[in-house]
């Protein structure tokens, strides 16, 4: 089975630790008093994944929910070393972007145009209030996507250490 490392980042009070809960079972509320994550905070938990074939259908998930506190920037280094999901330093099919909104927040109001250089990536809006099994499903396919990078990576490490 493998084990993906996939990093939560993004900006202070965007929802973050909400979603990961979420994603990973760890509360059934999507509400709350707001409290910022102090530095990072490690979910884990298996996950079915789509779209990644029979082989590798689950896989363990560490989910990384970062702090976007800028103080916690001289962490941040090593907080991504070794991840499989991250916007810096990863393939397009390794990235998600999350458009969270809060409840309330009027999600149609709310879509901007991305910049340029992230308009090639995968892109959900979230509400959870509205639609949390699309979010997940989402979340799932972005999963099979890594499984299915990993085995090829795995497959090429394996066939370099045969020829």
């Amino acid at each position: 089975m493998f084990k993906a490392k996939i990093l939560f980042i993004g900006p202070t009070e965007s929802g973050k630790t909400v979603l990961a809960n979420f994603l990973s079972d760890t509360t059934e509320t999507v509400g709350g008093e707001y409290s910022p994550t102090q530095g990072v905070r490690i979910l884990e938990f298996e996950s079915q994944n789509e779209g990644s074939g029979d082989k590798y259908s689950t896989c363990e998930v560490e989910l990384w929910d970062c702090a976007g506190d800028f103080k916690f920037e001289s962490c941040w280094p090593a907080i991504m070393k070794d991840s499989n999901g991250v916007v810096m330093g990863m393939q397009s099919s390794q990235c998600l972007l999350i458009a969270h909104h809060k409840p309330g927040s009027g999600t149609e109001e709310g879509r901007l145009p991305l910049a340029a250089h992230l308009s090639r990536l995968p892109l959900i809006h979230s509400n959870l209030e509205e639609e949390p099994e699309d979010v997940r499903q989402a979340f799932r396919r972005y999963l099979g996507n890594i499984m299915n990078t990993l085995s090829e990576s795995r497959e090429r490490e394996e066939m370099s250490i045969i020829t």
